[in-house]
């Protein structure tokens, strides 16, 4: 089979997802087309213009199925490349832009709103990573579509939840098989009753996995003498939040780690060394971080929200408090505190989630191409 992938948006997750697709499935001929992370507005809008114009050749040849992401502006891609418009198609949600929390600095368009509703119709079907990511897409298209003055067809998002299946990103199968000598790291490697406990976060330095929840969490863990290390991954952009430069300061004296890890190898040594991994996102729609450190070993703590409680039990949960961050540090403390004496008692170990790597999921994978290229829905 002959198959267009197209990552209109490659952000990490996106080359993780696809990189692991085109891997997994080696008997396809595969046809890659990604454009970069950046400038959001242009990207989804002119990711049409960009292909139809700019790789004419590849758009021309034929395929057996093209499966896209829903950052691709499928509606007008098909009619500016005619010969895609009878191709099959799947189009993967690894977000929506219905969930999106806001920082404020958005132009207020709800021009990317309608892209990914026209996106998914012109779709044969569409795949959603999470239970969450799909519900906040139809409900948030329900209330938009409820909004608009007049002429808005009957039955869209009953033709949508039709069309729409659930199918997580897969883990790399390597994360659940015994893995090598962790890269050398700083951490004490002794058990957790003779040393501090180790904390790690790690996520995009930006406001929406909330700094400003976990440097709360780091002054209620001192205010209550919590003897720990941190280690603190992630991505930092030229608009980071203020909170990391406070978090940096205040907290030198517990950071062994402070940035992003020089190599994959060295990133997942840190998760499979860690006691805790804790998440004060606001924004999450499958929390690949949270699943990979999960794989390793490291338990998580997660807040009361977005996709979290549909991916672990309430055992690893707090409590979600809203725009109170003391209330919720306190209850981000509390579960840390509790679970950490589960570790040290060796009555506590992270949850399995061996039912998402790509071993147990490529089966449904496969089932969803072959459906969709021929259109067997």
């Amino acid at each position: 089979m002959k198959i267009l992938l197209l990552s209109a948006y490659d952000a990490a997750s996106h080359v993780y997802w696809r990189k692991g697709l085109v891997e997994q499935f080696p008997e396809h001929d595969w046809q890659v087309l990604t454009l970069p992370p950046r400038y959001f507005a242009w990207r989804i809008r002119g990711n049409s213009l960009s292909w139809a114009l700019g790789e004419q050749e590849v758009l021309n040849q034929t395929y057996d199925l093209i499966i896209a992401t829903s950052m691709t502006d499928l509606s007008a891609l098909k009619g500016l490349a005619p010969k895609l418009a009878a191709i099959p198609t799947l189009v993967y949600f690894h977000e929506n832009q219905f969930a999106y929390p806001e920082s404020g600095r958005e132009f207020g368009s709800v021009e990317p709103k309608i892209l990914n509703i026209y996106t998914a119709l012109a779709a044969d079907k569409v795949l959603f990573n999470t239970h969450y990511n799909r519900d906040t897409f139809l409900q948030g298209a329900r209330k938009l579509l409820k909004k608009m003055p007049d002429q808005v067809p009957a039955g869209v998002i009953e033709r949508l939840e039709a069309r729409s299946l659930v199918l997580p990103v897969p883990l790399s199968d390597s994360l659940f098989e015994s893995m090598a000598k962790p890269a050398e790291i700083t951490w004490d490697q002794s058990p957790l009753v003779d040393r501090p406990l180790r904390l790690v976060w790690a996520a995009r330095w930006e406001f929406d996995k909330g700094p400003d929840r976990l440097l709360a969490i780091l002054r209620t863990l001192e205010q209550q003498g919590v003897d720990y290390r941190l280690c603190v991954l992630g991505e930092r952009f030229r608009h980071s939040p203020k909170d990391f430069d406070l978090i940096e300061s205040e907290f030198a004296h517990r950071i062994d780690q402070f940035g992003y890890a020089e190599s994959r190898e060295e990133y997942l040594s840190w998760l499979r060394a860690g006691d805790l991994f804790l998440s004060t996102a606001t924004h999450e729609f499958q929390g690949l971080s949270v699943l990979e450190a999960a794989a390793l070993g490291c338990v998580p703590v997660l807040p009361g929200r977005e996709v979290y409680p549909e991916l672990f039990d309430q055992q690893f949960i707090y409590r979600d408090c809203g725009d109170d961050l003391d209330a919720e540090a306190k209850a981000a403390v509390d579960r840390i505190v509790g679970l950490a004496g589960q570790l040290e008692q060796g009555q506590l170990i992270a949850p399995d989630i061996s039912g998402l790597s790509w071993k147990s999921l490529r089966p449904k994978y496969k089932q969803a191409i072959e459906q969709t290229a021929q259109r067997n829905l």
